[in-house]
């Protein structure tokens, strides 16, 4: 289990690409800046695509979590955009 306290949470698990980053994007964007996000979602294309889409947004990805289960949780640090 991780150290850091998310302020809010979105799973995704449910959606596929393009819609997961999509989801993440909005989520984020109810936060203030430095405010941490906490993403769950599927192997594959969404935790390929979605953490690197969210860094070149400005945001700063801080964790990530293999749940062992074929999903992944992500923390990530709201940024300047």
């Amino acid at each position: 289990m991780s150290e850091i306290k998310p302020d809010a949470y979105v799973d995704i698990t449910d959606v596929v690409c393009p819609i997961t980053f999509v989801k993440a994007k909005v989520a984020l964007e109810e936060l203030e800046e430095g405010q941490v996000l906490e993403i769950r979602m599927n192997e594959g294309e969404p935790i390929q695509n979605v953490p690197r889409s969210l860094k070149d947004e400005g945001h700063k990805v801080a964790l990530v979590e293999n749940d062992g289960d074929g999903t992944f949780r992500i923390f990530v640090v709201k940024g300047e955009e």
